[in-house]
């Protein structure tokens, strides 16, 4: 009897999990660094709180929404293309069965099986459910488990904005002169938290990603208040 451990990734749960980790985590990170930089830069330009606020807001809308609409539409693509596969391979079943059930066979011996073995587990497989072992071996989808493109957008753009409020909060709550440096602190620290979550569910080492992330966040920020310093007193 195979023994399955409680921390080891199998296909469908690690799929699963990844496919949450690229709409969740990677949503709240460009929450946090979109707005960071739109925030710090109108702050560069600009110590009216109104004015700080209204680019925040109108930032995060649109960000959340882009986000949504980006990620219902990249899965979507792929949800439909995996039906397609799905369709063609229902239809070689029922057109060349044969056929089919020698190619199963064949894909077992490349994976290592010896002839009579691999046509031994292709016969039992297809007598079970031929779909579904055809669906697992050469397509590596599960027909139960397609992605959600609603679920997708949904965890996408709510993680965006959760990522979002933080900045917007963190430079309207101090006073003027403390907005950006608290800003700049509490997003590095936001953008390290993520980083360590990230690589610790994708199984990565932590300090990489967490350079990545803190270091692309502080430039990021760090232009963008140049950038609004320059503008805001040229115009202003």
């Amino acid at each position: 009897m195979t023994t399955v451990h409680p921390g080891e990734p199998h296909r469908g749960g690690l799929a699963s999990r990844l496919n949450w980790l690229r709409a969740g985590v990677l949503g709240a990170n460009d929450g946090i660094v979109s707005t960071a930089g739109l925030v710090v830069g109108v702050a560069g330009a600009t110590t009216s709180a109104g004015a700080i606020l209204t680019a925040g807001v109108a930032g995060l809308t649109a960000g959340a929404v882009s986000m949504a609409l980006g990620e219902y539409v990249s899965v979507s693509s792929q949800r439909d293309s995996e039906r397609a596969l799905l369709q063609k391979e229902r239809a070689e079943l029922l057109e060349s069965p044969e056929a089919e059930l020698a190619e199963l066979a064949g894909l077992y011996r490349a994976k290592g099986l010896s002839a009579e073995t691999a046509q031994q587990v292709a016969i039992e497989l297809t007598e079970r459910d031929a779909f579904a072992a055809h669906a697992d071996a050469e397509l590596g989808i599960d027909p139960d488990q397609l992605t959600n493109p609603w679920h997708a957008a949904g965890a996408s753009a709510l993680a965006f904005t959760v990522g979002a409020l933080l900045p917007l909060i963190a430079i309207l709550l101090p006073p003027a002169g403390a907005r950006v440096p608290v800003t700049f602190a509490a997003v590095l620290l936001a953008l390290a938290g993520t980083g360590q979550l990230s690589a610790r569910l994708g199984g990565t080492r932590r300090l990489p990603a967490v350079v990545r992330l803190v270091g692309g966040g502080a430039l990021a920020m760090a232009v963008t208040f140049g950038i609004g310093q320059l503008v805001g007193s040229s115009v202003l």
